[in-house]
């Protein structure tokens, strides 16, 4: 008979089961037979067709007996006004202190584990009547649109139902606290609500609204307080009233979703998860997930930690790193954070959301919440609770003083967990940081408060180490030469480039280590991060590392064939390369001695991701070509190539010309700034075709005498 029905998920079906059963206690057989039965025979089928099928069922759903108001007025009902607060102050509760309506459920269930920790603190103390366990019931009426939550806590006496229900802002709970730190006894964290207005938030859902209730305290009386909002409310005497107090809400038409099983267990799954106390939805108990971050550290297993990761975050993988913290000073915090085996953004999906929630006494306060932990954190799962929290009337919004207090220490404290896991196991931090590396960087350029800390977390690969062996800051300065007064990076795509580089050239020779980034984001991070331990950072191709004594050339290579140029004549090629490459090329040629493989190199050149980020905007924005910057050149008086440039540059100048163009051009290819190589394409062939023929001459002259 259900044969259809159970295509859907598990998680679907496994709600709408539930809610099935408890709805169709009462039904009459005949009609869920001939239901099941019509929509069996025109094949319900689909995700869409399932929903109406369990929909139609939930709609016969009757009275429970939990339910029933088994309670009777026994005495006559009189009638108050709202001490301070009138129709239209009512209203902007109901409709504008909170941003969802569910959030009620949240309120009233916060309220419920008060009253119940109240009478369990009272039990420890004085004698008083209990007739059930300490418990919440939540029933509910889909014909009737009726949701009853009751509680078996401590209930109100008829002074405090008019004080507490009577007020706007007037807070059992909160004098409550205010009587036990004035008694010195007592724990204050188990008491959630401190704010009056929660059991007004009903307004938002309910037209009519009836509260019975009796006091634990020995010989008391049932009451039976009800209102329809409009700025009075009724008392009378009642009989059969449990110890506690019964809410009961008549919703309103366009709030009748809140009668469904399956919408409220989600609201409670959501919001009250971790509340202290069994909380009933019909024959079910939903708060089954234990908060971990109450319990002993050493007391939790993997497995408790796996199962909760899964929870808090929704997902199925499990977490590679798990942080218990409690604190407190300078405010009070328990937390438990996790991080993820992979993430999303790294299959192109879009960004992600914040992954830690707020709570304040195991009472969801802020899903996801943006002010725990600054935006580049986003990849950190998990809950984190403060009993010092303030919540203004809605305990939606928090004060900026003691968010921003929270989030200084739970951001200090993430940094240090990630910090003693990377010393802890290299390997396996240097797995995590090859996944989440970019939100490390991220955190350096937006974290301007934390970038010092947050560049211990970086990894780079070195020139002294393997090729995929990573290396932090702190390691590099540790290795560092004797007089070496800067970390020296080079940014490039691949090891081999960096390793063929002429800027590399000076480093090995010298044994100096140099760190490669090959991500184009890594420039961002060094400029924005600039120094560490108070040492600059500085790029491999810049002229502060042009002018490193550590990097200089001992002497000047030796040049037997008499073509050596002096220092005088060096001078005069760097004025003559400078002329003919012209002031839009080049702003300056030195003479340098530091290279010895390579001809040329530029120096304070545009890097090659500021040169694709203006061709995009060029191409983006159709404007005109954007003309070059010119870089500054540093040419080796002792490379072969530039020693002929000098020897020809009178007897052949055009032809000196177009090598000494070459080897601007062949610089900015190592440089990895060369805007389009095809430009230099027909030059090389000609200066191919050149040395073809020349070496063809020189066999006809050698062939010559031989024919003779």
């Amino acid at each position: 008979m259900f044969r259809h029905v159970t295509r859907s998920s598990a998680s679907f079906v496994g709600a709408a089961r539930r809610e099935t059963q408890y709805r169709l206690s009462n039904l009459r057989q005949a009609k869920f037979s001939s239901l099941v039965h019509n929509n069996s025979n025109k094949g319900v089928c689909g995700t869409a067709g399932q929903r109406l099928f369990w929909q139609s069922i939930a709609n016969y759903s009757t009275t429970t007996p939990e339910n029933q108001e088994t309670e009777v007025i026994t005495g006559s009902e009189e009638t108050y006004e709202f001490k301070t607060e009138t129709k239209s102050m009512l209203r902007i509760v109901a409709n504008s202190l909170y941003s969802e309506k569910e959030i009620f459920i949240r309120e009233l269930i916060s309220n419920a584990a008060d009253a119940l920790e109240k009478l369990k603190h009272l039990q420890s103390t004085e004698t008083v009547e209990t007739e059930h366990p300490l418990e919440i019931r939540i029933a509910l009426d889909t014909t009737k649109k009726i949701i009853t939550i009751q509680d078996t806590g401590i209930g109100m006496t008829l002074e405090e139902l008019n004080d507490n229900l009577g007020t706007i802002a007037r807070s059992g709970s909160k004098n409550f606290l205010e009587k036990l730190e004035k008694e010195g006894g007592g724990s204050r964290e188990n008491i959630i609500g401190q704010f009056g207005v929660g059991f007004y938030s009903t307004f938002m859902v309910g037209d009519r609204i009836k509260v019975y209730t009796r006091s634990a305290k020995p010989g008391s009386k049932g009451y039976c307080w009800s209102t329809d909002g409009q700025g009075s409310y009724t008392v009378a005497e009642a009989a059969n009233v449990a110890v506690g107090t019964k809410i009961v809400i008549h919703l309103r038409d366009d709030c009748k979703s809140f009668a469904s099983h399956i919408e409220v267990e989600s609201i409670i799954k959501k919001y009250s998860n971790f509340v202290g106390f069994p909380i009933h939805l019909g024959d079910s108990t939903v708060n089954t997930v234990e908060p971990l971050w109450t319990k002993d550290t050493k007391s939790i297993t993997q497995e408790q930690h796996q199962n909760f990761y899964r929870f808090i975050a929704s997902a199925w993988d499990s977490p590679q790193y798990s942080l218990h913290f409690k604190t407190d000073a300078p405010i009070s915090i328990a937390s438990v954070l996790y991080v993820p085996e992979r993430h999303m953004e790294s299959m192109g999906n879009e960004r992600m959301g914040p992954g830690v929630s707020l709570y304040s006494r195991k009472v969801l306060i802020q899903p996801k919440s943006k002010g725990i932990l600054p935006e580049w954190m986003r990849f950190v799962k998990g809950v984190v609770d403060s009993e010092d929290i303030p919540l203004n009337v809605s305990r939606e919004l928090l004060q900026d003083n003691i968010l921003n207090r929270l989030r200084k220490v739970m951001t200090t404290r993430v940094l240090k967990w990630l910090e003693n896991e990377a010393k802890k196991d290299e390997k396996k931090y240097t797995d995590f940081f090859l996944d989440f590396g970019q939100f490390i960087k991220e955190g350096v350029c937006t974290d301007a408060m934390h970038k010092e800390n947050i560049a211990k977390l970086l990894r780079f690969e070195s020139s002294t180490q393997d090729a995929g062996t990573m290396t932090s800051l702190k390691d590099y300065t540790d290795r560092m030469k004797e007089g070496q007064k800067s970390i020296y990076y080079l940014l490039t795509t691949k090891r081999k480039y960096a390793e063929d580089s002429p800027y590399s050239e000076m480093f090995k020779k010298n044994g100096v280590e140099l760190l490669y980034m090959y991500d184009t984001v890594d420039e961002f991070v060094v400029n924005h991060l600039s120094k560490f331990q108070k040492l600059n950072l500085v790029s491999a191709d810049s002229p502060e590392a042009a002018s490193d004594p550590l990097l200089q050339r001992a002497s000047s290579t030796d040049v037997s064939d008499g073509t050596a140029l002096s220092e005088t004549e060096a001078k005069t090629l760097a004025e003559w390369v400078e002329i003919s490459l012209g002031p839009s090329v080049v702003k300056k040629v030195d003479v340098s001695h530091r290279l010895e493989k390579f001809p040329a190199v530029v120096l304070e050149h545009e890097s090659p991701a500021m040169q694709r980020m203006i061709r995009m905007m060029e191409g983006s924005a159709k404007l005109d070509d954007i003309p070059s910057t010119p870089t500054r050149l540093e040419i080796n008086p002792d490379h072969t190539i530039m020693r002929g440039i000098f020897h020809m540059r009178d007897a052949k100048p055009e032809f000196a010309k177009m090598i000494t163009r070459q080897v601007y051009d062949n610089a900015l290819c190592a440089a990895g700034v060369l805007e389009d190589p095809r430009s230099m394409v027909s030059r090389l062939n000609e200066l191919m075709e050149i040395s073809v023929m020349s070496v063809l001459e020189q066999e006809k002259k050698v062939k010559a005498p031989e024919n003779k």
